[in-house]
């Protein structure tokens, strides 16, 4: 009988979230483990599922970057008749298996919004006579609180609960202590994995992003001032007559909004929708403008290419700014803040930033793979 696993994921804007969670489920997947994937949040149609088994929660997200409410993907806010339906729903999917292994996504790192619902599945989760490893999947930048008791919370949630603490990262560039304060009192279960993702894919043999400037901004819902300056900004380049611009604008931006930012673009501007091979664009372009998201700032680091961030910031947001601020220390990088944007600023970064090299530091990969032998390992030990 094959061992079974139970992935919670619930990506609020961006999609960072479910693209490591599926990572992780389909590298479980590889090694005969039947793996169940509950989202709370449609799955963006980039991102293949593979083998897993996508169970669709009561879809919910925020509708702004101060993640201080919830609303459903109709904008309308959650209440707790919505809050009873999804724990509900999700102790439901859970119990229609014996899982050997439940691992929840950032929780409780983060999501401290969702624990109406996660804190009820990790006791429903120890009350069963052979309680599953239980495990969380967290990225390599937390998101500091102004209030330290959340964070201390956060270490107490992990002590009670947790048997294992998967962290995405390369310690020798990024370490949880250096946006955790609490890091030494969970060090016993953390293991560290690499980046999830980056992984070779298949190569189209097309040459499309050859020698361009690739601007990209994940799924877009937060992405408004970078799309906003990019598109006035190459006429202001000194290096824009030979260099084209391709924007990638992703599927949380309606079609119409889309269709006003392609009409709006200057010359030498190509718009289109997301690409499923824009780590192979990046392979063959001059230089990278995105935010500073851990998917985007992966896929640049394995293809060597310099790049211009401008960092999610808005509310109390840290992890962006921390992550492009690593990558500019390692030469990798120009930083522009978001905040007060401009078409010329965005020019200046670009101009300054192509005149970057090439990197052929190799940062540590692998860990959907690395994640699923460590979790592997502990159930055999168990």
């Amino acid at each position: 009988m094959s061992l079974k696993a139970f992935i919670h994921v619930q990506h609020l804007l961006g999609t960072g979230h479910v693209v490591r969670a599926a990572g992780i489920g389909k590298a479980l997947a590889a090694s005969g483990v039947e793996v169940t994937l509950a989202s709370g949040n449609r799955i963006p149609p980039t991102l293949d599922t593979g083998p897993l088994d996508v169970i669709e929660l009561p879809a919910c997200k925020s509708p702004d970057a101060a993640f201080k409410q919830l609303v459903t993907l109709e904008g309308e806010a959650v209440d707790d008749a919505w809050k009873s339906a999804r724990v509900h729903a999700s102790i439901q999917a859970f119990e229609k298996q014996d899982y050997d292994l439940l691992l929840t996504e950032t929780y409780p790192f983060g999501r401290r919004q969702l624990d109406f619902e996660l804190a009820p599945l990790l006791d429903t989760a120890r009350a069963r006579s052979r309680p599953p490893l239980i495990a969380t999947s967290i990225r390599d930048i937390l998101v500091r609180k102004k209030e330290l008791w959340k964070e201390r919370w956060m270490a107490d949630q992990a002590l009670k609960y947790y048997d294992r603490i998967l962290v995405h990262s390369d310690p020798d560039f990024i370490a949880l202590a250096d946006s955790f304060p609490f890091a030494d009192d969970v060090d016993h279960l953390v293991r560290y994995t690499g980046y999830v993702g980056g992984a070779p894919r298949p190569v189209s043999g097309s040459r499309d992003g050859a020698d361009e400037v690739i601007v990209s901004c994940g799924g877009g819902a937060v992405a408004g001032a970078l799309l906003s300056a990019v598109l006035d900004a190459r006429p202001l380049s000194r290096r824009a007559e030979d260099t084209p611009w391709r924007v990638l604008i992703g599927h949380d931006i309606s079609d119409d909004a889309f269709t006003i930012y392609r009409q709006s673009a200057a010359e030498g501007i190509l718009v289109e929708r997301a690409r499923r091979d824009f780590p192979e664009l990046l392979k063959h372009a001059r230089l990278s403008v995105s935010q500073a998201g851990y998917n985007t700032v992966l896929d640049i680091l394995v293809a060597g290419v310099p790049a211009v961030f401008v960092p999610f910031a808005q509310a109390n947001e840290t992890e962006q700014t921390q992550r492009a601020d690593a990558l500019a220390r390692h030469g990798r990088a120009i930083v522009t803040p978001e905040t007060g944007l401009t078409p010329e600023r965005l020019a200046a970064a670009i101009d300054d930033a192509l005149a970057l090299p090439r990197s052929t530091h190799a940062v540590r990969l692998g860990g959907a793979e690395e994640s699923a032998r460590v979790l592997l390992a502990d159930l055999q030990d168990r």
